[in-house]
């Protein structure tokens, strides 16, 4: 299955789940508006809205997203007590494409859900300036989902466990590996493979197995790459921290 080319985006929906992120959230999302605004200025057509899901949260997240809700209209915010960063995406896009019915694009119209592009981060994680400008980019160039590249902050973590993740995540286009924190899907093709299924974990590898299953075009680049946390303290059982922190433990083997 394809995507027509000819099928310009006209409505880019950024989705951002955070369950207690006062740490990050705020320079997350002034990353988010910093690539709105270069989106904007090179496709002025192009309408953005960025939804923050705000899962189960008890810190200061709900604050500090609310001052960004409250000087930028492209902003909202919707608090879910699902404690669960899949089916938080999940709830944010459903959410967003609800809000649609009363703009511009419109679900109900044939084609519209093809001219909208679902992006996806993490409330830890900062986007680079081009983030949303060249997603629009390929996916106008036919791609219907985008697997960007992430990389852990280096003032987080030991320089041997960054360089043994490194050795195992190069950074290349084509690459393998599928990331929650940089990711984006035509509104079409993720209704048609069903969404974010309803996990805790993996959420992302499901979504991205069901857009090839249906033979949908999926792009991984590196041209979009996200610096995310590097903490090894998981708060989802299987997620990035996860992993980072058993990477960690397997160290002295791998580099003995």
């Amino acid at each position: 299955m394809t995507t027509p080319a000819a099928q310009g985006i006209r409505q880019v929906t950024v989705v951002m789940p955070a369950h207690n992120e006062d740490k990050h959230i705020g320079q997350a999302l002034a990353a988010l508006g910093t690539a709105a605004d270069a989106l904007q200025q090179a496709r002025p057509e192009i309408q953005v809205a960025v939804t923050v899901v705000l899962d189960s949260c008890t810190d200061r997240s709900a604050d500090i997203t609310a001052a960004y809700v409250a000087g930028d209209p492209r902003f909202s915010s919707m608090n879910v007590a699902l404690r669960s960063t899949g089916s938080s995406r999940r709830q944010g896009i459903r959410a967003a494409l609800a809000s649609l019915h009363q703009a511009q694009l419109n679900p109900a119209q044939p084609g519209s859900l093809q001219a909208l592009w679902l992006a996806n981060t993490d409330a830890d994680s900062t986007v680079p300036a081009n983030w949303l400008t060249r997603q629009v980019e390929l996916a106008n160039d036919g791609a219907d989902a985008i697997l960007g590249s992430v990389e852990p902050d280096p003032d987080d973590l030991d320089p041997s466990l960054l360089g043994r993740w490194l050795e195992l995540h190069p950074f290349r286009e084509d690459h393998q590996h599928i990331y929650g924190a940089n990711l984006g899907v035509r509104g079409s093709a993720y209704l048609a493979a069903g969404g974010f299924p309803k996990l805790r974990a993996h959420e992302d590898r499901v979504l991205v197995e069901r857009l090839r299953s249906h033979g949908f075009s999926v792009v991984a680049t590196d041209t979009t790459r996200v610096l995310t946390s590097g903490r090894t303290h998981a708060r989802a059982p299987e997620g990035f921290a996860a992993y980072l922190r058993v990477l960690g433990a397997e160290l002295p083997a791998a580099t003995g």
